[in-house]
């Protein structure tokens, strides 16, 4: 196999959740760039569709198909679409999370603490429980799941969010281990703080965004496409030998003193 044959998804088909914007429109548009046919899912079809237009405009192959990740009932659309679109899914990123809880774990409600947990983590699961089967049968696919670097250690405005983001990383673990006789592989990235929407309250307040960086070895925050190659990596024969694992892509901040 040629090195640059590594980084090929020709022929494969993958689906991205949460991919109208941030990390995973990158993440969807490096997949395509590669070869894949890409499906790109967010809440909403005009969120959608203008990202699968510029990456079909830009040669490659996609269609929108909207998933609302907190409504159950929605993931049957978006596998079904997929099948009925391509016949197979080869590389599933679960992207799509909520944060509805921005403070104390003392002060979350019960509310808020199912829609973190449910959307983060169950729905990530039947998501994987119904794309996983096919990939079985042919022996061969790869599960991405976007966790963060919240998911490593004590926070004390984003603790429910880091638990939900510790569960995906045990869940890719078992994942790892009920699937992998049948060659499939699971991993995590586990970001650090990244310039997109989700977190713009961190990075757009320079007085945060300066005692963010005095502590990244790298000296700068990360940017989507700094996402987007380890997703690659990880969704490529590159990696075929990766799997049960939660990469770190943090310009090193949770190494620093």
């Amino acid at each position: 196999m040629s090195y640059k044959a590594l980084f090929d998804l020709s022929g494969q088909v993958a689906v991205v959740t949460g991919s109208s914007k941030g990390i995973g429109r990158v993440i969807a548009e490096a997949l395509a760039e590669a070869g894949a046919k890409v499906v790109v899912s967010s809440r909403r079809e005009e969120s959608c569709a203008p990202v699968a237009e510029a990456i079909n405009a830009a040669g490659g192959e996609a269609v929108a198909i909207p998933c609302h990740m907190s409504k159950a009932e929605q993931i049957d659309t978006l596998v079904d679409g997929a099948m009925s679109k391509w016949g197979r899914i080869d590389v599933l990123v679960c992207n799509a999370a909520v944060n509805p809880h921005f403070g104390p774990m003392a002060t979350v409600t019960e509310e808020a603490y199912d829609k973190v947990l449910n959307t983060n983590v169950k729905h990530n699961l039947w998501l994987c429980n119904r794309v996983l089967p096919q990939m079985a049968e042919r022996r061969d696919g790869a599960v991405i799941i976007v966790s963060s670097i919240a998911a490593l250690k004590g926070n004390d405005m984003l603790g429910i969010y880091g638990i939900s983001k510790a569960a995906d990383a045990q869940l890719v673990r078992n994942l790892a281990v009920e699937w992998g006789r049948s060659n499939i592989r699971a991993n995590c990235i586990a970001p650090g703080l990244v310039r997109t929407d989700f977190a713009r309250a961190l990075w757009e307040d320079p007085e945060r965004l300066a005692k963010a960086t005095a502590t990244y070895p790298l000296g700068r925050i990360g940017e989507p496409e700094d996402i987007a190659g380890a997703a690659l990596l990880l969704a490529s024969p590159a990696g075929r030998f990766i799997t049960g694992q939660t990469l770190v892509v943090d310009g090193g901040v949770t190494i620093s003193g």
